[in-house]
């Protein structure tokens, strides 16, 4: 499919996206930082629906009804699946992370 997807984003990659902004504001003390991280991400997501199948699947060893589509950006990468004729961002995981276990 090419053109314009709909872009569904799940409360899921919500928290878990605050969890990280929280995490380098506070903890590592760089507000600066987090927005800079917000606005990679926000930019990496608000890109992709233009054609979110154009990239490769991430491999993975869970049979899945849709495959997931990794983004990365920084050190952590976006996961999103297509379903139809929308994008839907599912979560956000650190990539140093096994993520054999949880993808």
């Amino acid at each position: 499919m090419n053109g314009n997807y709909d872009l569904r984003i799940l409360p899921l990659f919500e928290e878990k996206l605050q969890e990280i902004v929280d995490y380098i504001a506070y903890r590592l003390k760089n507000p600066i930082a987090a927005e800079a991280f917000v606005d990679a991400v926000e930019k990496a997501i608000y890109n992709r629906p233009f054609a979110p199948e154009a990239f490769e699947p991430y491999p993975s060893k869970k049979k899945r009804e849709h495959p997931y589509y990794a983004i990365p950006v920084k050190n952590y990468f976006i996961f999103y699946v297509v379903i139809g004729n929308t994008m839907e961002v599912r979560t956000i995981v650190y990539s140093r992370r096994d993520l054999t276990k949880t993808i």
